[in-house]
């Protein structure tokens, strides 16, 4: 029997600067949570190997700094990209209001051969604190990504909630694109990681 072919997708996530986004990383790929903050600088990535739908996956997971300062890394960074997940926090209407603008620098700087159809998924993270500090509604949430064509979820990296399910929804939309544009058996413009087993940190000394 011939080994499964290995398929590499490269996902990176995007939003505003706490929004946790490196909570949910390092909770999808090395199935820990810390509850202390510190801020990206410039971009982090790990990788964690999957079996999904029959196909052995290497995911690549870009974290990204959420300030303006790190956006010029954008074209570097951006490339290559198979899936884009954007975070924002329910207890922030700012940064569920700064979704558009992430995902309009994004496609401008990856420049994905189809922009219209180039697969997102929104996930409106935090949920596990207190529903009176809620600022974005599931609903209006909803409604804007079901405008926009874009997959929504709510998580809480917290509580280890949906975290899995976001990204295994990241991954097959990425795969589904792959497949349209008849690339899934090669590989997209990954930066070449060293790996120490399964799983390998890193980080983006790009300037």
């Amino acid at each position: 029997m011939s080994m499964r072919k290995r398929v590499h997708v490269k996902v990176i996530l995007l939003g505003n600067s706490g929004v946790g986004k490196s909570a949910l990383m390092n909770l999808y790929v090395n199935k820990h949570y810390t509850n202390s903050y510190k801020a990206t600088i410039g971009a982090d990535f790990l990788i964690r190997d999957v079996s999904l739908d029959g196909k052995n996956i290497t995911v690549q997971v870009w974290d990204t700094a959420g300030t303006e300062r790190f956006q010029s890394l954008g074209s570097v960074l951006y490339r290559g990209t198979d899936c884009c997940i954007l975070v924002f926090d329910v207890t922030s209407e700012a940064s569920f209001r700064a979704l558009d603008g992430w995902r309009k620098e994004f496609l401008l700087q990856a420049d994905p051969r189809d922009p219209d159809g180039f697969p997102f998924v929104v996930i409106g993270n935090k949920t596990d604190l207190s529903s009176s500090s809620r600022e974005v509604s599931s609903k209006h949430a909803e409604d804007w990504c079901k405008a926009h064509k874009l997959t929504y979820i709510e998580t809480s990296a917290k509580e280890a909630m949906n975290v899995e399910e976001a990204f295994q929804n990241c991954v097959r939309l990425a795969l589904k694109q792959m497949k349209s544009e008849d690339r899934s058996g090669s590989q997209p413009d990954l930066i070449q990681l060293t790996s120490e087993g399964d799983k390998a940190p890193g980080t983006c000394g790009c300037s």
